[in-house]
Parts: C-alpha cells; sequence; structure tokens
C-alpha cells in the first residue's frame, strides 16, 4: 500500500506544481502559434500585450478573448472581434490564419468570430482531432464546407454563420454522431437538405435559414431531442415537415410550403415561437395555438389560412407577438388579443374580421378565396400529392360553395339554440418537455450539451390519468398504500398494470374550482423534467357529479424508493456516503436548483429547500422533491405556485436577490454535509458557521477536526477547504454576498477535481 500511497503524493505535487507554472510548461509551440496569432491580428487590443514572457493561461476573459487551459495545452480559444471595428484587414487569409492554430491540437472549444477571415476553411482543421465545438461566424470564409470536419468524431457543435459558403449541405454530416448544434445561418447554401441529417439523434439545434436551399423536407420525426427549427427564407416546400414535437422554436417563414398544417401541431406543448408567414398555407387556422402552455411568439401573416374566429377564444397570457394578417379569416377578434397590454403585439389586418373594417376586406372575399382553395387529403408518410391551388370547374366550385355555405350556417344555428350538455371536463394531454436550448451556453462549456441530454429523458411523456388506473395501481386506495400523510393531503404507492411504480398524491379540493382553473399550473408542472428533480408523470380530476367542479386533484410522480440524503450523510440508511459521493450529491442538488432558475420561463425561485427534501433513486441520485405540487391558494380562487408542502416553491413576485434564497438553502445542505450529522434548528446554522469560517484560515487538521470523522482520512485537505469556503459564503447573512448558483457549481466541480481518492 505504500507504493499507491506514494505515487498519489507525487501526483498531487505534480498537479499543484503545474497549477502554479502554467505559463513555463505551456509548450513552446503554443506560444510561438499565440504570438503569431497577434501579428495577425490588428484586433482585439486584448492580443497587443502578448509577448514571450506572457502567462497565457493566466489571461482574465474578456468579451474578447478567453483562453483555458489543461496541464500543459490550451483546450480553448475565443476571440471576437467587434463585427467590422476597425475593418477587416484584406490579406488576412484563412489559410495562414489556420496554420498558426497546428500546434494547437488539443484545442476543444475554438471560436474566431468577426475578424474578418478571407477564404476557404482549410482542410487543416481535420487536424484539430479534440475539437468538440466550432463556432467561425461572421467572416469571410467561401467555397465548400470542407469534408475534413467529418473526421472530427466528437464535434458536439458547428457554426458557420454569416459567412460565404456555397455548394450543399453535406451529406457526411451523418457520420458526426454527438453532433447537437448545426447552424449554418445566412450563407450561399444550394441544394436539398440531406437525408443523412434524420440520422443525427443527439440534434438540438438546426439552423439553415437564409441560404438557397430548396426541396421537400425529409421526415426529422426520429429526431426526438430537435428543439429549434430554422429554416427562414429559403424554397422549401411544399409539404409541412414531419416533426417530432418537443419543438420549442419552429420558424419556416418565407419558403414555399402551401397545402394545410397538421392538426398534431396544436399539442406541441413545448412550443414557446412559431412563425409560418410569407408562405402559401391553406386550410383552417387551429384555435389551440393561441392556448398552447407554452407559446409567446405565434405569427401566421401573409398565408391563406381559413375559418371562424369566436370571441370566448382563449390565450396563452405569456403571448408577446401575434400576427393574424393577411390570410381569409372570419367572426371576431378573440377577446383575449383585445386586451391592452404594453407587452403584447397584435396585428390582424387584411382579412374579413368584423374589428376594425377599416383594415378589413369585405366578408365575402375571404369566403369565395376560401373556396376556391383546393386543401388535399394528407396521403401516406411519404406519399407527395400533386394539387391544383384551383378548382378547375366551375360548377364544382359552385357544389363546393354552397355545401360550405350551408355547413357554416348549419354549425352557427345549432351554436345559437343548442347548449350543451354539461359532461365530465376534458382534460389534456401534456407531452413531454424539456428547458429551451441556450445556444450562447452551449458555447461557453462543451460538456454542456451531455449534461442537457439528460434532462428527464428516460421518463415517459407526461398524460392524463384516469381515476380508475389509479385505484386499480393503489387497490382502491387501500391503506396498505399510503406511504404519508400532511396538511396537503396524502401520498400512495401504486403499481401500474405495466409494473411500473409510481407516487400518488392527493389533494382534496375545499372550494369548487373547474379544471381550467388548475391547467396553467399543471401545464407549467408538466415541464419540470430534469434528472435532479421529482418530476410529474401525470394527473387526474375526480369532479363533482352535480356540477363537474373538481373535489380531489391527484398528482402522479415517479417513485423514488432510496430514503433522503440526510439517510446518506448522518448513517440511518445503514451506510454513509464517501466524500466523492457526497460532492457528486451535491453538485445533483446545485443542478437541480439551477433548472428550476433558469430551466424554465419564468424561474421558481425561494424554494425552501431542506436536506430531507433530496431524495435518492436505485442509483443513488439524488432527486429534488420540494417543487412540482401546485400550491392552491384557495381565498383567491386561483392557482399561485409550485410546491411539495405548504408554502414551499411558490412562485414569489420577483424580487431583488430571491435567487439567493434558495443559496442559503444550499449552503445549509453543505453545512450537513461536511459534518456528517443533521441541523435540526435554525439557530444551530450561524454557529456553525462561525465555526468552519474560523478554521478555513487555520491548518488543514483544524479544518479535518471539524468534518464527519469518516471521511476525515479519505478527503483531500484542498477540495474540504473549498467545499467549506464556499459553504461559507453561501451562508452569509447579506444576500447580496452570497454567490451565484453558476458559482456554487464551479467551486463543487472544482472541489470534485480536487479530490484525491486511491
Amino acid at each position: 500500500m505504500a507504493k499507491p500511497v506514494l505515487y498519489s503524493f507525487h501526483l498531487l505535487l505534480l498537479l499543484v506544481f503545474l497549477a502554479t507554472h502554467r505559463s513555463d510548461q505551456l509548450q513552446p509551440s503554443q506560444t510561438q502559434s499565440l504570438l503569431k496569432i497577434q501579428r495577425l491580428l490588428d484586433y482585439p487590443l486584448a492580443l497587443s500585450s502578448f509577448s514571450n514572457k506572457t502567462d497565457f493561461c493566466s489571461i482574465e476573459p474578456s468579451p474578447y478573448l478567453t483562453l483555458a487551459c489543461y496541464e500543459d495545452n490550451i483546450t480553448q480559444l475565443h476571440i471576437i472581434g467587434n463585427d467590422g471595428v476597425p475593418p477587416p484587414p484584406q490579406n488576412l487569409l484563412s489559410d495562414t490564419f489556420f496554420a498558426a492554430l497546428a500546434s494547437l491540437s488539443s484545442l476543444k472549444v475554438l471560436s474566431l468570430v468577426s475578424l474578418g477571415i478571407w477564404g476557404p476553411l482549410p482542410r487543416s482543421i481535420g487536424s484539430l482531432s479534440s475539437l468538440e465545438i466550432l463556432n467561425v461566424s461572421t467572416n469571410y470564409f467561401n467555397g465548400t464546407i470542407p469534408v475534413q470536419l467529418s473526421s472530427l468524431k466528437s464535434l458536439q457543435t458547428v457554426i458557420l454563420d454569416n459567412n460565404q459558403f456555397t455548394g450543399q449541405v453535406p451529406g457526411w454530416l451523418g457520420s458526426l454522431p454527438v453532433l447537437a448544434v448545426l447552424s449554418l445561418k445566412n450563407n450561399s447554401l444550394s441544394g436539398i437538405m440531406p437525408n443523412s441529417v434524420t440520422t443525427l439523434q443527439a440534434l438540438r439545434v438546426l439552423a439553415l435559414s437564409r441560404n438557397n436551399l430548396s426541396g421537400e423536407v425529409p421526415d426529422l420525426s426520429s429526431l426526438t431531442n430537435l428543439q429549434v427549427l430554422d429554416l427562414e427564407d429559403n424554397s422549401f416546400g411544399p409539404h409541412f415537415p414531419t416533426l417530432a414535437p418537443k419543438l420549442v422554436s419552429l420558424v419556416l417563414r418565407k419558403n414555399r410550403f402551401r397545402f394545410g398544417i397538421p392538426a398534431e401541431l396544436g399539442s406541441y406543448y413545448q412550443l414557446q415561437k412559431l412563425d409560418l408567414s410569407l408562405n402559401e398555407f391553406v386550410g383552417p387556422f387551429l384555435p389551440s395555438l393561441l392556448s398552447l402552455p407554452s407559446i409567446n411568439y405565434l405569427d401566421l401573416s401573409e398565408n391563406k389560412f381559413t375559418g371562424m374566429l369566436f370571441q370566448n377564444m382563449s390565450c396563452n397570457d405569456e403571448l408577446t407577438l401575434v400576427n393574424l394578417s393577411s390570410n381569409l379569416l372570419v367572426g371576431n377578434l378573440p377577446t383575449c388579443l383585445q386586451l391592452d397590454s404594453k407587452s403584447r403585439v397584435v396585428l390582424y389586418a387584411k382579412n374579413c374580421l368584423s374589428n376594425d373594417k377599416d383594415q378589413q376586406h369585405p366578408s365575402n372575399l375571404c369566403h369565395n378565396e376560401a373556396l376556391a382553395v383546393n386543401i388535399p387529403l394528407r396521403g401516406q408518410k411519404h406519399s407527395r400529392p400533386i394539387a391544383k391551388a384551383v378548382l378547375t370547374s366551375s360548377t364544382v366550385g359552385g357544389m363546393v360553395g354552397a355545401i360550405a355555405v350551408l355547413g357554416v350556417g348549419f354549425l352557427v344555428i345549432r351554436r345559437a339554440y343548442i347548449k350543451p350538455s354539461i359532461k365530465t371536463p376534458p382534460t389534456k394531454s401534456i407531452t413531454e418537455r424539456v428547458s429551451p436550448v441556450n445556444t450562447a451556453k452551449l458555447l461557453s462549456d462543451a460538456r454542456y450539451i451531455s449534461e442537457t441530454m439528460k434532462l428527464g429523458a428516460s421518463l415517459p411523456a407526461y398524460r392524463t390519468y384516469t381515476l380508475e388506473e389509479l385505484k386499480e395501481a393503489t387497490n382502491n386506495f387501500h391503506a396498505s398504500s399510503l406511504i404519508g400523510e400532511g396538511s396537503s393531503g396524502q401520498e400512495y404507492k401504486g403499481i401500474l398494470s405495466d409494473g411500473s411504480l409510481i407516487a400518488i398524491r392527493s389533494l382534496k379540493m375545499r372550494k369548487r374550482h373547474s379544471p381550467q382553473t388548475y391547467m396553467p399550473q399543471i401545464e407549467r408542472m408538466s415541464k419540470l423534467r430534469h434528472c435532479h428533480l421529482v418530476s410529474a408523470l401525470g394527473h387526474c380530476f375526480e369532479c363533482y357529479q352535480d356540477d363537474s367542479s373538481v373535489s380531489r386533484l391527484f398528482i402522479i410522480f415517479e417513485f423514488i424508493p432510496s430514503g433522503t440524503l440526510r439517510d446518506y450523510i448522518s448513517g440511518f440508511a445503514g451506510q454513509k456516503f464517501t466524500w466523492t459521493q457526497r460532492i457528486a450529491a451535491a453538485i445533483g442538488v446545485v443542478k437541480g436548483i439551477q433548472f428550476l432558475h433558469t430551466g424554465i420561463f419564468p424561474g421558481l425561485y425561494s424554494n425552501n429547500l431542506r436536506i430531507t427534501d433530496v431524495v435518492l433513486d436505485q442509483n443513488l441520485h439524488v432527486k429534488i422533491k420540494s417543487n412540482n405540487l401546485p400550491q392552491l391558494a384557495e381565498n383567491r380562487g386561483t392557482v399561485s405556485g409550485v410546491s411539495s408542502a405548504g408554502p414551499k416553491g411558490s412562485i414569489q413576485a420577483r424580487i431583488q436577490h430571491e435567487d439567493k434564497n434558495d443559496v442559503y438553502d444550499i449552503g445549509v445542505i453543505l453545512l450537513e454535509i461536511i459534518l456528517g450529522r443533521s441541523i435540526m434548528f435554525h439557530n444551530e446554522v450561524g454557529i456553525i458557521k462561525d465555526l468552519v469560517q474560523a478554521s478555513i484560515t487555520t491548518d488543514d487538521s483544524s479544518r479535518r477536526s471539524i468534518a464527519d470523522p469518516t471521511v476525515q482520512k479519505e478527503c483531500s485537505g484542498e477540495s474540504l477547504k473549498t467545499m467549506m469556503e464556499i459553504c461559507v459564503r453561501c451562508l452569509s447573512s447579506i444576500p447580496s454576498e452570497r454567490p451565484s448558483v453558476e458559482d456554487v457549481l464551479w467551486n463543487l466541480q472544482f472541489a470534485a477535481a480536487q479530490t484525491n481518492e486511491d
């Protein structure tokens, strides 16, 4: 055992030496490469101070220059110009510039933006075999995209926007197994979209806007992780593309799409932005698009959508733009779009609506034009029927017109004189959702993509359950299925017919409200899918028979069997976590909180997190359970927030430093992780915090004497010190002095890297 210990000690000394002497150890060839880049570039000024004595790996990041090193190699190089200020040098050729990069073979991230580089993207790019992120946007690259990129099997992000690339979108893109972001916007690419794109299972962003592409869009339904599809300003069409339902942003603006749009588009509950403008779409407008739970931008202008709008149609309150102008719509603009709002733009001119007739066409114009449109039946999945835009026979046109007018008249009369009977209220099936992709964040850390792919990916889609299913799963809510009870209701363990375990929380409603009252928060709750959150799988309403209002609300969650984090810190579970497991658990907690803050909009703050709210699954991965149960504000008759018990996790009004409340709670959990014992009273926190703070400035043995005895020997002194420092900062009595969640996460990851276990 002596040799491994001695080896680890020497390795630790070597790491410390490298960390404190990075500029001395940077390979001379890499130093010369950076100096050559300095000579080639007149901008940014951050390069002007480079010399042979520069400690390159210690340069403070700026908006224009960022360098990152690992051991004696440069792993990240970001050089950002100022988009033409000063004017780009005409003689900065791509071959010359990339020749200077030849020795930086360990680069994982390369960003060369707005530097005025001219010429083809050199074939030598293929020598950067470790590259994960490539961004050369807003330069003057031309020619075809080099096939040598296909040899870079670690590529996760390729951004070539705002250049002069020509040729086709390469078919070899399908050979990049982990590609998650492909952005080729504003170039001169032509031809069709290759079918090989459909094999990119990891793809989350596909942006091909403002090129010269044409033809049918391949069947993209296999791209189940795709969240952003931007095909604006091309000649794609004529059929609406076949897509997977997780899209967050869909932009088909200014193409050659025609025929109708699929009805299932109205069930894309994650969709936030939909732009179908400046096409030739025909057929009925889908009212459900206005009320999609995530929609905030809807532009359907400059098409030939038909149909009647009604004042009582519902809309999402978060809509910031609705553009229905230049279509064939009749009826009345929905009341929800007429409300005065400084944050919402509503455009509806050049239809046949009864609102503001100065901007509308006569109603008969929309009827006549709509009757002249032939909407083909949707054939098989890959069929492409040929249809004419105008009926060739006036006799057939007259017959269709008569039938349509009679049909509309019948529906209007039926709506006016037949009162619909009250039945059990309808429920909506809400599909699985993941947080919107953040392209800027993808550029900041190559590991982000692989992390975001884990966000709730293994969970079944959110759905509506029937009361019969829940009764069968719990043996009619038998007492033997009861696993908990509190002021908000009971919790049961259930087994579905397919054998999967679920947890069911039953909430009895003290006041009568319709199911629609609760749907906004239920739909919001269904978005909370993350590998470090206990996620909801569905819901069920039990209604009063006399008026169909809700008597009980059931929320169905994934069942987490392995106890709380406190059990594995204090040892109640029969085993105690190692130091490495404790840091990993803390990282999981912080990632869960980070998602609650930034993964949905608006974020969830002030979650009143406790260590007993952190549970572990069968693989001992942590999940936060106190984030996703609607808290009913009965006195106001509305649903006010998301919580797991009492006021926990409610969506607060945005107040200063509200995110720092969760940071304080993280600090208390870190304190318990370090001490290895339960903290039961709030007044204990301040006393123990002062003790930990005092030990930070003393020697290693003093710090270890405070830590849990079971991990004192296994954790490195630096790792323990880092944990103590971030813990104390989290527990600052002044909220503004507490670190950000991102800062906490970075420090925990650094502490994990400092761990020295054999």
